[in-house]
């Protein structure tokens, strides 16, 4: 290996200036690692899509390293943190460009992350590495639920560093257009199924003044009743003046929300929701990203009916776009047996690792 310089990107105030080029060509490594190893352009992501989401700092804290191996830019590394009881985890992430492999480029990426997450008092860290291999053999998770390639240079790589398996997460897609009237009739099935006491609600980039503090409950909620096994990944705190924040940021990128959510008409508070971004561009996939049913709600059908309202939601306002895509724990059985019955396939399976620090 030449001499690789690991540097901190900035991020900047605008794209196409010249202090924006480390974080452009950040974005480009990210782009083709994943083209690469998926296949497909699903997981591409426009520097103008990821510059609203490197702005989020106050709540969520991270840094983005590039390496560059004679001025050329070679790897992308990612430190982020949180707040709450989960201010003691470093999540990571390492990309390497296929031509720069085997040459010891995401082993020094790797240990820079975990030296910064280190010296900033972290005492365990994360990493959520896709692996693409089908068959061979394999590293099963302790949960019972799922595998990774146990002979892969990502597996030999976090084994030597440390890390220990702790769960599978499936990524997932959902071919599109759906019959809408299939999906309608699921809607409505759910819904009688759900009964009186439980009524539906949409919305776009912003979330309605009476459900904010509904909502910021359930984000608070994702980090707490999501499977994570031994991750032991702590409560994210959300309030109100975050999701005000984070929508603020949002908006000044270019995806389009959709959330539904789901009323306990007893009590006026919100009990489930999904929200789903589109991307501006029509060729590209939908992100399905958070999903909740509260426990103590759960066995009402509220994951399908709440899923079937976001998507009639996508199909009338943003028809055209080619699937949708999301990710769950192998062991959270109740998502997946929804997206299932949607119509969602598997594509990619995650290792989650932790390391104690």
């Amino acid at each position: 290996m030449n001499a690789v310089q690991i540097t901190d990107v900035a991020t900047p105030e605008r794209l196409g200036t010249p202090e924006a080029a480390d974080f452009e060509a950040a974005i480009a490594v990210r782009t083709a690692v994943n083209a690469h190893d998926s296949g497909t352009n699903d997981e591409a992501r426009p520097p103008e899509e990821m510059l609203a989401t490197w702005r989020k700092q106050e709540h969520e804290p991270k840094r983005m390293l590039l390496a560059r191996e004679n001025g050329v830019a070679v790897a992308r590394g990612v430190v982020e943190y949180r707040l709450g009881e989960a201010a003691d985890t470093a999540w990571l992430h390492v990309e390497v460009l296929p031509e720069h492999r085997g040459r010891g480029i995401g082993r020094a990426m790797a240990e820079r992350l975990l030296e910064i997450a280190a010296a900033d008092g972290k005492t365990k860290a994360i990493v959520y590495a896709p692996s693409w291999r089908i068959g061979g053999a394999r590293l099963d998770a302790p949960t019972g639920f799922g595998d990774v390639p146990a002979d892969t240079a990502e597996t030999r790589l976090l084994l030597s560093l440390g890390f220990r398996l702790e769960q599978v997460e499936r990524g997932s897609r959902l071919p599109l257009p759906l019959d809408r009237a299939l999906l309608e009739r699921v809607r409505d099935e759910a819904a009688q199924a759900a009964g009186p006491d439980y009524r539906t609600h949409r919305w776009g980039d912003h979330t309605p003044e009476r459900w904010q503090s509904d909502l910021a409950h359930l984000l608070t909620r994702m980090s707490t009743d999501a499977p994570s096994a031994g991750l032991d990944e702590g409560e994210d705190p959300w309030t109100v003046e975050r999701l005000l924040e984070d929508e603020l940021l949002e908006a000044e990128g270019p995806r389009t929300g959709f959330t539904a959510a789901v009323e306990h008409v007893p009590s006026g508070t919100l009990v489930a929701f999904t929200s789903l971004y589109a991307p501006a561009e029509l060729d590209r996939p939908v992100d399905q990203e958070d999903t909740i049913v509260l426990r103590e709600h759960r066995g009402h059908r509220l994951g399908m009916l709440v899923k079937a309202e976001n998507l009639l939601a996508l199909d009338e306002q943003r028809p055209g776009h080619p699937a949708v895509v999301t990710y769950n724990a192998e062991e959270n059985r109740h998502m997946l047996a929804v997206n299932e019955a949607l119509g969602f396939v598997p594509f990619v399976y995650e290792g989650a690792w932790r390391k104690d620090l």
